[in-house]
This record gives C-alpha cells, structure tokens and sequence, in this order.
C-alpha cells in the first residue's frame, strides 16, 4: 500500500493538579484558544474541548505519527506553564485518561464535551472519571485513580 491510513480518535481527559479548581470561567476559553495552537503545532486536530474548573476534556484525531502520550505531555506542559504565568499554583495531575471513540459516536462525545457544565451539576469530576473507566472496560483498582 503506498500510503499509510489510520482513525484514531480520542477523548482526553485530564485534572488540575488535586482536582483544585484552578480555571475560572475567564480563563477557560483563552486555555482552549491556547490548546488549539499548541494542538496546531503538533499536527493534531481538536474535535471538541470542553470542561469546568478543575478539568480538561478534548476530543482529538490523533495522527498515526503521534503516541497518546507524547500528545498529551506536549498539550499539558505548554498550557501548564502559560497557565502559570497567571496563577503560580497552577498545575495539571501527573495523569490522564484516554477512550478511543469511534466514528459513529463522534457527534455524542462532542455534545457530552459541550455540555461539562450541565453535566456537573448533578456529578463531580470524580464519579464522571470513574464512569467513563467503566464504560470503556479499562481495568483500574479505585484506590490508585485519584491519589
């Protein structure tokens, strides 16, 4: 085959150091902004982003060139340190959690990614987090998730 053809979609999701909540509603789109030309850079789209004060959620095509990991490193340490220019404390968790989506549930990852803020008013970061764990089927011992 002369060329090389992948799909590999995936939802990010990552926390403020602590799950403190760090991002205000000011900042959260400028961090976005940020995120989409860091992503950019990479040679990555961004789909979908979203979240509230304490998380990121971004759903990306990810290039069959990129791994998860050096994806999420590059986004997290490049808006960390804009982040902090702002606020000292500012900090991503060590962590993160990446769900492979398929193509067809593309439009229902997006609206759930839009809709972080209604969808927290009934659950916090960590009942969504551990729901989305289950959902995917990833193994995980609870003990370890949050720290």
């Amino acid at each position: 085959m002369a060329h090389s053809y992948s799909s590999n979609l995936v939802h990010y999701v990552f926390s403020t150091e602590g799950r403190v909540n760090l991002i205000s509603d000011q900042r959260q789109e400028h961090l976005y902004t940020y995120l989409f030309g860091i992503a950019k850079k990479l040679k990555v789209e961004i789909l979908a982003i979203g979240g509230i004060s304490n998380h990121v959620h971004i759903l990306l095509a990810l290039p069959a060139a990129k791994t998860l990991s050096e994806v999420v490193r590059d986004l997290k340490a490049n808006s960390s340190r804009w982040m902090r220019e702002e606020d000292r404390r500012f900090g991503w968790q060590e962590g993160f959690g990446a769900f492979r989506v398929s193509a067809s549930q593309v439009p229902v990852v997006k609206a759930y990614i839009r809709n972080q803020a209604a969808h927290h008013a009934k659950r916090t970061f960590e009942e969504e987090f551990l729901a989305l764990l289950r959902k995917s089927g990833l193994a995980f011992d609870s003990k370890f998730i949050f720290g």
